[in-house]
């Protein structure tokens, strides 16, 4: 059993911000393996299935970002599933635009989003996909994170999108090894 969490805020005013690129992958890896988050349960837009022998959770927290931790617990908890099973998509300031990078385990680099799942986990040992969004010219990551992405950089996302899906199917089928390898 696979575990992805997309981090993100709920809203639609949030919907296209740089703080919900988490969410905006599980949308694209949502269609790409044909399941559907429109389930509520554990405080998120959930969808589980089974494909090719392995079953695939996909979560999307609605208590936004700074208390995602209770809604990945309580999924985590449900299902028994491992913390090396869990992976957490989300953006990140301190790399390049669209740059992503991809750890077995680490600490949250100041993402308050990454410090709620590790606190209501009680560990840093999972996994994680992390999106460049790069860094604001002024010291306001605040209105910054909360942003949407300028038209020239929206060809850029979208590459990047299509590459966190093909890293996580990765993650899936050929383990972390391999994923790392081909998406580092």
């Amino acid at each position: 059993m696979k575990l992805i969490v997309g981090l993100g805020n709920p809203g639609e005013k949030y919907v296209k911000t740089r703080h919900n690129l988490g969410f905006m992958v599980i949308n694209k890896l949502s269609q790409q393996l044909e399941m559907e988050c429109s389930q509520n349960k554990f405080q998120s837009l959930f969808c589980k299935k089974k494909v090719e022998q392995e079953e695939i959770i996909l979560l999307k927290p609605q208590t936004f970002m700074n208390l995602s931790g209770a809604a990945v617990k309580e999924a985590a908890s449900m299902y028994k599933c491992q913390v090396q099973d869990i992976m957490v998509v989300c953006d990140d300031l301190d790399l390049p635009l669209g740059k992503l990078r991809i750890r077995r385990t680490g600490g949250c680099g100041g993402h308050r989003g990454l410090e709620s799942v590790a606190a209501y986990l009680g560990t840093t040992d999972f996994s994680r996909l992390r999106i460049g969004i790069g860094r604001p010219k002024s010291n306001d990551t605040s209105s910054f994170v909360l942003s949407m992405f300028s038209e020239e950089e929206d060809g850029v996302i979208a590459e990047s999108l299509e590459d966190a899906c093909q890293a996580l199917k990765t993650w899936i089928y050929d383990g972390m090894e391999s994923c790392m390898n081909k998406y580092n």
